[in-house]
C-alpha cells in the first residue's frame, strides 16, 4: 500500500509553491502572534504577514511603527527556510491575498468566541474568492489568553506585560504609555 506524501519543509506534496497571508492589526505584535507565525512557516513556502491599517480599532502604534515592529520580531524567528514578508495593507483582504499570489489565509484561534467571528469571516472570504482557503491554527496553551487589546489595557494601567510580548515590544509599549 502506497504511503501518502507528507508536507516537509513547507513544500506541498504536489510540489506546488504555497503562499499564505497572515493578516492582523498587530497592535502590538504579541508572543501569540509570533507563535502562529512560527507554526505557519512549517506549512507554506512563503508567508506574508499583512499588517492592517484598521483605524476602527484605535491603534496605539502607527501603521509604520507596527510594520517595523513586526519586521524586527519576525527576523528573530527560526523560519524553517520559509520566506516571510511583512507588508502593510488597507484594502479588502481577498484583493490583498490575490495580489500576493496567496492561496491560503492563516488565522489564529484562542477561544470559542474567536471561532464564531473567524467562521463568519472565512465564509465571507470564500464567497468572495472560493479558490482561497482559510487555515485555523489553535493558539498554544501558553498563549491562549493573550490579546493585543488586553496587553494594551494592562500596560496602560501600569501592569507587567513582559510575559506577553517580546522584550523590544515591551519597551515600545512602555515608551508609548510614558509619552
Amino acid at each position: 500500500m502506497a504511503r501518502k506524501p507528507t508536507v516537509q519543509g513547507g513544500q506541498a506534496p504536489s510540489g506546488r509553491y504555497r503562499v499564505a497571508v497572515y493578516p492582523g492589526t498587530f497592535d502590538p505584535i504579541t508572543n501569540g502572534h509570533l507563535d502562529i507565525i512560527s507554526r505557519a512557516v512549517k506549512l507554506v513556502d512563503r508567508l506574508v504577514v499583512a499588517v492592517a491599517v484598521n483605524i476602527g480599532k484605535g491603534p496605539l502604534f502607527t501603521l509604520k511603527e507596527r510594520v517595523a515592529m513586526c519586521k524586527r520580531e519576525v527576523e528573530l524567528l527560526k523560519l524553517n527556510g520559509t520566506k516571510v514578508e511583512v507588508v502593510p495593507f488597507d484594502n479588502l483582504l481577498m484583493d490583498f491575498v490575490t495580489s500576493h499570489g496567496a492561496d491560503l489565509i492563516i488565522r489564529g484561534l484562542r477561544a470559542v468566541s474567536d471561532f464564531e467571528y473567524e467562521f463568519q469571516m472565512a465564509g465571507m472570504n470564500t464567497r468572495i474568492n472560493g479558490k482561497v482557503e482559510t487555515v485555523f491554527l489553535m493558539a498554544s496553551e501558553r498563549n491562549q489568553f493573550i490579546a493585543s487589546r488586553l496587553v494594551k489595557e494592562v500596560a496602560r494601567l501600569g501592569g507587567d506585560i513582559s510575559s506577553f510580548v517580546p522584550p523590544a515590544v515591551y519597551r515600545d509599549v512602555r515608551a508609548k504609555y510614558k509619552s
